[in-house]
């Protein structure tokens, strides 16, 4: 009966062990979106100890600083709970092997991991055991250390676009000004050589926000910047390009569109939250024809060209901002993106949820 009992331990050991590395596996290195239980625990715990701190803070600026230890925190948390794991596991084997009590078998498990050396190994087979769990032990923190400068490549190149969208958009960042800007400094045929950056923009954003999910939580280095507002900026000014201006159609505005909803749909996708994944374009948006006159006659102002037919202009450009309106906002909830014009002001915060 305790020989059954050892090796149901032994099993249970490997299994507890197999499955931390599984997750490490799956967060870390598989090129694709993987929602992965342990690694949702880990930031879902972390998320609502922040959440819990942000009840005595009233301004903007002081949540954003807080929050901006979010997401660095919880990637650090995650290899020390991956260890701490891989310790009980462990600690269940030496157990199973003859290595008594449990506490000695803890003392030599946490010993093998750390490959401190101070735990004396009797045979072969706990020698065995501690060669494994030191590599196993050193594998995941290279891991990590391998996978930050990855990230934070893909983080820079992001805020990149998104500090030089200021110059063209304003801060925070409007598409009615970024076309101002245009028409009033290069013209609205500058506008075509802006599209297909954008694109390439937003296909590089679905692939690093939903393999480094990190990302999506890390916030922009001066307040009031977001890739949440950039995007709903990008996208926005693209509408208006494509509905409204009185200008030949550019289909690098059309496909930049395309680009930058499937991505957002694709990132909020992976969090589970609720949308509709195929819009019609008949469907509500957030933007109320009242504001869009307010835009038309401001840019009208400006001098810039408009179509005659507002209520067409009115009908194509509800049904390209149908596409994004409800990603858009719920990411800017998720990520608590500063005030914007049709973005940050109305986001939609929906519980993210742990377990599916």
């Amino acid at each position: 009966m305790e020989i059954i009992f050892r090796l149901l331990t032994f099993i249970l050991g490997v299994a507890f062990v197999f499955w931390t590395l599984v997750s490490a596996i799956r967060t870390f290195v598989v090129t694709r979106s993987e929602n992965v239980f342990l690694t949702r625990l880990v930031f879902q715990t972390v998320l609502r100890l922040f959440q819990l701190r942000l009840r005595w803070t009233s301004s903007y600026a002081q949540r954003d600083r807080i929050m901006a230890f979010f997401s660095p925190v919880a990637l650090l948390i995650l290899p020390v709970v991956w260890l701490i794991f891989v310790t009980f596991g462990y600690t269940g084997m030496f157990w199973a092997v003859g290595v008594r009590p449990v506490y000695e078998a803890f003392l030599l498990s946490g010993s093998s991991l750390m490959t401190l050396g101070f735990a004396p190994v009797k045979n072969l087979l706990e020698i065995a055991l501690a060669f494994s769990e030191a590599t196993i032990g050193l594998g995941l923190v290279a891991l990590l250390i391998a996978y930050l400068p990855t990230m934070f490549t893909a983080f820079t190149e992001r805020e990149a676009a998104v500090s030089m969208l200021e110059v063209r958009a304003g801060s925070p960042p409007s598409a009615v000004e970024m076309i101002k800007r245009m028409h009033r400094i290069r013209g609205l045929e500058y506008l075509s050589e802006v599209w297909p950056t954008w694109e390439g923009w937003f296909v590089d954003l679905e692939q690093t926000h939903t393999s480094l999910i990190p990302l999506v939580f890390f916030r922009s280095p001066h307040v009031g910047q977001s890739w949440v507002v950039a995007a709903g900026t990008i996208l926005d000014a693209a509408s208006l390009t494509a509905s409204t201006l009185d200008i030949p159609r550019d289909p690098h505005a059309d496909l930049c569109i395309r680009a930058g909803y499937l991505a957002l749909r694709n990132i909020v996708g992976f969090f589970d939250l609720p949308h509709n994944p195929k819009p019609l374009p008949g469907d509500p948006i957030s933007v109320t024809r009242a504001e869009f006159d307010t835009v038309c006659e401001e840019l009208a102002v400006a001098g810039v060209p408009l179509k005659t037919d507002r209520d067409q202009a009115w009908r194509d450009f509800s049904g390209w901002r149908v596409n994004y309106d409800a990603v858009l906002l719920i990411l800017a909830g998720l990520t608590m993106a500063p005030s914007a014009p049709w973005s940050g002001d109305r986001a939609i915060r929906l519980p993210v949820r742990l377990f599916r």
